[in-house]
């Protein structure tokens, strides 16, 4: 599986915006559910597929979140930048 990482402790006063170069899945993940997206389960995320950038995402409570960014299995390849807002 291959995506773009990132880990933040943030609460829900924070978004984090992502600037993408093509269209692509935008996911803010707890640690539980990260976990199963690298394992190929099923999975709850904040965020989904995002068609506009910059997309901004923010977490429903204080804690350690993963951003994740990939092409939901379709090949090629996306570049972001990410930063707190």
């Amino acid at each position: 599986m291959n995506y773009l990482h990132y880990e933040f402790n943030i609460g829900p006063s924070d978004a984090v915006e992502v600037t993408l170069d093509k269209q692509a899945n935008v996911r803010l993940l707890d640690d539980d559910n990260y976990n199963k997206y690298r394992r190929g389960e099923k999975h709850t995320y904040h965020g989904g597929l995002a068609k506009v950038s910059p997309a901004r995402v923010s977490p429903p409570h204080y804690g350690h979140w993963h951003l994740v960014i990939d092409l939901g299995g379709y090949t090629g390849r996306v570049n972001a930048s990410v930063r707190l807002v």
